[in-house]
C-alpha cells in the first residue's frame, strides 16, 4: 500500500489501493502450475508488478503470448543495459537473440538481481514461446530480431540528434507498439494498426521514461547510459552530467521541459490508436500505461527534483488510474485534465513555452473535439489529488 503520510493526506486513495492489492494476490494466485509458465508468471511480477497486473486483463491465449513478448524483449534489454559486458560480446548476442529464443538450452549470465533470474532460466521462457501459436512465434521473433539490430547500432553510436533519439526509441520501444499491434491482430481480437500510430504508442512511453530515469542513467556504474540527445541538451550545458549540479539548476529545468515538449508530440497520435481499438481489455491493457505517462510527464515538467532524485506519481494515484480507466472517455478525460496540469505549470519565460503551449492546446482540442470529457471516470479529482502528490 503507499506510505501512511500519503494515505492521510489523500484518505480516498484507500478503495483504489486496497483494490490494486487484492487485484496482486489474484494475480499471484492465477500463476500457472506448470513450471515454464510458473515461472514467466512469476517473473511477471518480479520485473513489472503494474505490468503483470495490467496483463491479467486479457484473454488467456493473447496474455500468454504478450506475458512471452515482454520477457524476451526484457531479457534483450537486460544485455543492452549491462554495460558490464563488453562490446564484442554483447553485440553479437543482441544480433542473434531472436534465434536463441527457439533453443531450450540457451541462457547468458548477466543482470542483477530478477534479471540476473531471468537470463540464467531463460530455458523456461524459451519452452513456453514454443508452445504459443505459430503466428505469434513470427510476430514475436520478427520484433526481436528487429530491435536487437537497433540496440547493436546504439551499442557504437551516440544519440546525437533529435532523428538519432526517435530511431533509438524505435527500436527499443517503438518496435514493442508493433510488436504488440500484431499480436492483436493475431488474436483476431483488433484490426492491424499502423506502424505509424503503434510505434507513437512505444515512443510515448520510451521518452517518459528516458526523461524520468535521467539520474539513475546518467550516475550508472560502471558507465553512464546517455540517451538524452545532443541537439536538445548542448542549448543548456557542455556535458550531459551537467544537468545534475546545482549551479545548473535553470538550465537544467529548461532542458527538462524541451524533453517534455518533445515527448507531447507523440500524445495525439497515441489517442488516435486507442480510440480505434475494440476489445474491451486490449483497450484497458494499452491505455493504462498512457496514462501513467502524460501524468508522469506533467509531474515531471519544470521540476527540478528530476536531477536530484526519483520522481514518480504517488502509488495512491497510480491505483486510481489502473482502476478508473476503462473506456476512451476516462483517456480523453485524463490527457485533458493532466494536459491542463502541465498547462498550468509552463513559465512564460521558458525558451520553450510558446512550442509547449501550442502542444498542450492541440491534445486539449482533441480531447474536447471528441465530445466524451463529460463522461470520464477520473474526473476533476484527479487534478487536486495530483497537483497534492506526496
Amino acid at each position: 500500500m503507499g506510505s501512511l503520510g500519503a494515505i492521510v493526506k489523500h484518505p480516498d486513495d484507500i478503495y483504489p489501493l486496497l483494490k490494486l492489492k487484492m487485484a496482486a494476490r489474484q494475480a499471484e494466485k492465477q500463476i500457472p502450475t506448470e513450471p515454464h509458465w510458473g515461472f514467466c508468471y512469476l517473473m511477471l511480477l518480479k520485473v513489472s508488478r503494474s505490468f503483470a497486473l495490467v496483463i491479467q486483463q486479457l484473454g488467456t491465449e493473447l496474455r500468454n503470448a504478450v506475458c512471452i513478448f515482454y520477457l524476451v524483449l526484457r531479457a534483450l534489454d537486460t544485455v543492452e543495459d549491462d554495460t558490464a559486458i563488453d562490446t564484442d560480446v554483447k553485440v553479437p548476442i543482441l544480433i542473434a537473440f531472436h534465434r536463441h529464443i527457439y533453443d531450450r538450452d540457451w541462457h547468458f549470465s548477466c543482470g542483477t538481481k530478477e534479471y540476473k533470474v531471468l537470463m540464467d532460466q531463460f530455458h523456461h521462457v524459451s519452452t513456453a514461446f514454443l508452445e504459443l501459436e505459430k503466428n505469434y512465434q513470427e510476430a514475436i521473433e520478427d520484433i526481436t530480431k528487429r530491435m536487437g539490430a537497433g540496440m547493436a547500432k546504439f551499442i557504437c553510436k551516440e544519440v546525437e540528434t533529435v532523428d538519432d533519439y526517435d530511431e533509438y526509441c524505435h527500436y527499443v520501444a517503438g518496435l514493442v507498439g508493433l510488436g504488440l499491434s500484431k499480436l492483436f491482430h493475431a488474436s483476431g481480437s483488433e484490426d492491424l494498426a499502423s506502424d505509424y500510430l503503434s510505434n507513437s504508442m512505444g515512443l510515448f512511453l520510451q521518452k517518459t521514461n528516458i526523461i524520468r530515469d535521467y539520474l539513475e542513467d546518467i550516475n550508472e556504474i560502471p558507465k553512464s547510459r546517455m540517451f538524452w540527445p545532443r541537439q536538445i541538451w548542448s542549448k543548456y550545458v557542455n556535458k550531459l552530467e551537467d544537468l545534475k549540479y546545482e549551479e545548473n539548476s535553470i538550465k537544467a529545468v529548461q532542458c527538462l521541459n524541451d524533453m517534455v515538449t518533445n515527448a507531447l508530440l507523440h500524445a495525439e497520435d497515441c489517442l488516435k490508436y486507442m480510440s480505434d481499438l475494440r476489445d474491451p481489455s486490449i483497450f484497458r491493457f494499452c491505455a493504462i500505461p498512457q496514462v501513467m505517462a502524460i501524468g508522469t510527464l506533467a509531474l515531471c515538467y519544470n521540476n527540478i527534483e528530476v536531477f536530484r532524485g526519483v520522481v514518480k506519481m504517488r502509488r495512491g494515484l497510480t491505483a486510481k488510474v489502473i482502476d478508473r480507466t476503462k473506456t476512451i472517455a476516462d483517456v480523453y478525460g485524463a490527457f485533458f485534465d493532466f494536459s491542463c496540469m502541465l498547462k498550468s505549470k509552463v513559465d512564460k519565460n521558458d525558451p520553450n513555452a510558446t512550442k509547449t503551449l501550442s502542444r498542450l492546446e492541440a491534445i486539449q482540442k482533441t480531447c474536447s473535439e471528441s465530445g466524451l470529457l463529460s463522461k470520464r471516470r477520473l474526473g476533476k479529482k484527479i487534478q487536486s489529488s495530483f497537483l497534492g502528490i506526496g
